[in-house]
């Protein structure tokens, strides 16, 4: 049997608490009745900056921590591998508990190690059985995402401050916060390769190390990870249907009432309160990419210049934008051969040809 000690690889079947029954009250007994427990190394009385910790902790010592996971795992199954996910940077990078760091840290005497082998299983357990609670907060449904957008929205922004909270978002927390956003999908039917896709893209690269995610980042993470669900994602990526987003996107444009809305009575564009699309792109794509944020706020000020002295919308002038956005040395050729976008999951056509039958060119 090959055990991966990695917790981060763990699905929510594995660590689910409701899949695996668990008595809290026989740990200690249990822990000392387990091989490792019968040898438990002692740390050497030197500095921690002496070249023989060093030597040991990456030696004696890791080798019987793997032991124990690999013993804990054979008595109460895989999901007992985060025993040893620590804060920051300990055994695994940004996890969620405070009762186990390292061998060089946690290993000291044997009865006080073993202590802390079960002071941190519990503590991992703790957690799971926390975050399980908390995924059944709201009820959803996968086949019923359209109505309960709202719903996934705010749960997994809770999700979001549950890990950021727990973790104390130190090094490498945004780890653990992609994984509890997975197993949060899965719990309600998403399939998993098809979760950890969605999250990844909501993520997109705007949570760091040793720093907290603002309200506005949470929200749009948050928001972006309800809006991409599909009725169909609990389908692995291999069955779900090939789905053309440009033409999705014309039906709908068509399908809005535009002619029912009232008029305003005023001459001239609405004054709006803020700059909606601004602030999206310095919250949004800022967090992401400054440069790809600097590129499109410059592609939106040529784009309002344009509008302003009444330019011919043309191909040119979208190319113009374009290369902005782009920071590219010269305008763009448009594309003649479909796009793909999320892992594939998305295509769009060829964009000229789709505009050219639609009549808007």
């Amino acid at each position: 049997m090959i055990v991966e000690l990695a917790p981060g690889f763990l699905t929510w079947d594995e660590v689910d608490p409701a899949r695996h029954a668990f008595d809290s009250a026989s740990v200690e007994q249990t822990v000392h009745s387990l091989g490792p427990a019968r040898c438990v190394p002692t740390r050497p009385d030197v500095p921690f900056a002496d070249p023989e910790m060093s030597t040991w902790s990456r030696g004696e010592a890791q080798s019987w921590a793997d032991a124990m996971s690999y013993a804990l795992v054979q008595h109460y199954g895989g999901w007992t591998v985060g025993w040893r996910w620590s804060h920051d940077e300990g055994d695994f990078d940004g996890g969620p508990l405070g009762n186990w760091c390292c061998p060089r840290d946690s290993i000291t005497m044997p009865e006080e190690t073993l202590a802390q082998v079960e002071a941190a299983l519990l503590e991992w357990r703790e957690w799971l059985e926390y975050l399980a609670g908390s995924f059944e907060t709201y009820p959803l449904d996968p086949a019923d995402i359209e109505d309960q957008r709202i719903l996934w929205e705010r749960a997994a922004r809770k999700v979001i401050l549950q890990v950021v909270n727990r973790t104390g978002y130190g090094s490498g927390w945004h780890g653990h916060c992609h994984q509890v956003l997975t197993w949060f999908l899965n719990r309600w039917g998403v399939a998993p390769d098809v979760a950890a896709g969605l999250v990844d893209e909501a993520i997109g690269g705007r949570f760091h190390s040793w720093t907290g995610p603002d309200t506005v980042i949470v929200d749009a993470v948050a928001e972006q990870l309800a809006l991409s669900l599909q009725p169909a994602d609990d389908r692995t990526r291999a069955d779900a249907p090939t789905q053309d987003h440009l033409q999705r996107w014309l039906a709908i444009r068509q399908s809005v009432p535009w002619q029912e809305i009232p008029d305003s009575g005023k001459d001239g564009p609405v004054v709006p309160l803020r700059d909606g699309a601004a602030e999206d792109i310095r919250a949004f794509d800022g967090a992401i990419d400054p440069a790809r944020a600097q590129g499109l706020l410059s592609a939106l000020e040529l784009l309002r210049t344009d509008a302003a002295r009444g330019a011919r919308l043309d191909f040119a002038l979208l190319s113009s934008w374009q290369q902005h956005l782009l920071g590219a040395p010269q305008p763009p050729r448009f594309r003649t051969s479909p796009a793909f976008a999320k892992g594939g999951r998305e295509r769009y056509r060829n964009s000229l040809a789709v505009h050219r039958r639609s009549g808007r060119w």
